[in-house]
């Protein structure tokens, strides 16, 4: 589950992503780190093209906080799939306000299904 999937990222998926962030300290010299950001991705828009993006959102502190990353930026090195829930839109934006746990759907069950067909 840990392979880049960029550019099979699914409404209702959990992710990490690993961002690279560039860090310049009182000397003037930049260090770059990686930050992950977990969540769950609320919108993939405009499909594979050069511009297409995926908003994932997560709850820090009590507090929603959302984030847009570009599919094919080379600041996002790395996506992993964490889990995958059940959502019946291709834009799930009522999981802001959304409190009641959501149906977890079976990743090996799913992909068993698709090889069979």
């Amino acid at each position: 589950m840990s392979e880049d999937i960029r550019l099979s990222v699914k409404p209702g998926m959990i992710v990490r992503v690993h961002q690279k962030i560039k860090d310049v300290n009182k000397k003037g010299e930049e260090k770059e780190r990686i930050q992950i950001f977990e969540g769950t991705i609320l919108a993939v828009k405009h499909g594979t093209e050069a511009g297409a993006t995926f908003t994932v959102r997560k709850i820090s502190e009590g507090v929603g906080v959302e984030k847009i990353f570009p599919i094919h930026s080379p600041v996002v090195t790395k996506v992993e799939e964490v889990r995958r829930l059940r959502v019946r839109q291709a834009r799930p934006y009522y999981l802001r306000n959304y409190n009641k746990r959501l149906k977890e759907v079976d990743v090996q069950a799913t992909a068993k299904e698709t090889t069979k067909e």
